[in-house]
């Protein structure tokens, strides 16, 4: 049975292999003015694990109606979990992870041979923009910028999102972070998905370490495309299609496939156009199987 992807739009995912059904992020309601799937976190009703990048709710809201209506294990990091607590998800029902743990995904006889190994990551550098930039956008500067200096300059970015844009996603901002704490992201991650027929990278926000991406040998890399990238705590000094590039190159992967690059967020997100990644991919990596699918298409992706 091939392993296949169905992309819920923003870095949402799901992936079947090998009898099982696994959630990468959560986030699947969108606000009236955005464009996505149009379904919401309690149309599913089949998960067996949902595995979360970080706390932000693009990412991690819905988690609490994917496990409440399935048999589904939450795997995140203990900012998310702690999240879901709260919104009374059982603890037995999520696994806290930092970085550095495999977790074995066999349920019931499904899925045997799948495993995740979690690596820590980074979040794109949300702190140095409001709307985002094309692809293509060289981006310089603001190296060197203090903890302090980005909290200032992400508070100005919330303010702008609440009361600068249309008023549809100032009312989906607030219900979707209803019950989240300003504590951040909670610490970006990796999953390395390994099945039967292949492996798959999961990374839903541009960000990572360069000593950890370099060593990683996926077949199929999900990679995030939006915003400004973040290599080992600074942003990149160039583009997000050459920051996409670069993670290319240190993965190798067969296939590369790009999440959270519709305009998910009115205000904030853009229509991307990628061609200007298909194009560094293509000088980078030459060879390399560029796949652009759109929602719920079950793209096969393995072997």
């Amino acid at each position: 049975m091939a392993t296949t992807l169905d992309w819920y739009g923003c870095a949402t995912f799901r992936l079947r292999t090998a009898g099982l059904t696994v959630f990468l992020d959560a986030y699947i309601d969108r606000a009236s003015n955005a464009v996505g799937p149009g379904l919401s976190a309690d149309d599913v009703t089949e998960a067996d694990w949902v595995l979360v990048g970080h706390a932000h709710f693009d990412h991690l809201y819905g988690a609490e109606r994917i496990i409440a209506n399935t048999d589904a294990t939450l795997i995140a990091s203990y900012e998310s979990v702690r999240l879901m607590a709260e919104a009374g998800i059982p603890a037995d029902r999520m696994i806290c992870v930092a970085g550095g743990e495999t977790v074995d995904l066999n349920r019931d006889g499904r899925g045997q041979g799948v495993r995740v190994s979690v690596y820590p990551s980074q979040h794109s550098c949300v702190w140095s923009h409001t709307e985002m930039d094309q692809p293509d956008e060289i981006c310089l500067g603001d190296l060197g910028v203090t903890w302090q200096e980005q909290q200032e300059r992400f508070g100005q970015l919330m303010r702008y999102l609440a009361t600068e844009v249309d008023p549809a996603t100032i009312e989906h901002i607030a219900a979707t972070s209803a019950g989240h704490s300003d504590r951040g992201d909670g610490g970006a991650l990796l999953f390395l998905i390994e099945a039967p027929d292949g492996s798959v990278l999961f990374q839903d926000t541009s960000g990572h370490w360069s000593g950890v991406m370099r060593d990683l040998r996926p077949d199929v890399a999900i990679l995030a495309a939006a915003g400004r990238g973040n290599i080992d705590g600074e942003p990149i000094q160039g583009s997000l299609a050459q920051f996409i590039g670069r993670q290319a190159d240190l993965l190798r992967p067969r296939k590369v496939i790009l999440g959270h690059h519709d305009n998910w967020l009115p205000g904030f997100s853009i229509p991307t156009d990628t061609s200007s990644i298909a194009a560094e991919l293509a000088r980078v990596t030459p060879g390399i199987d560029f796949l652009e699918p759109g929602y719920m298409e079950a793209t096969p992706i393995l072997p």
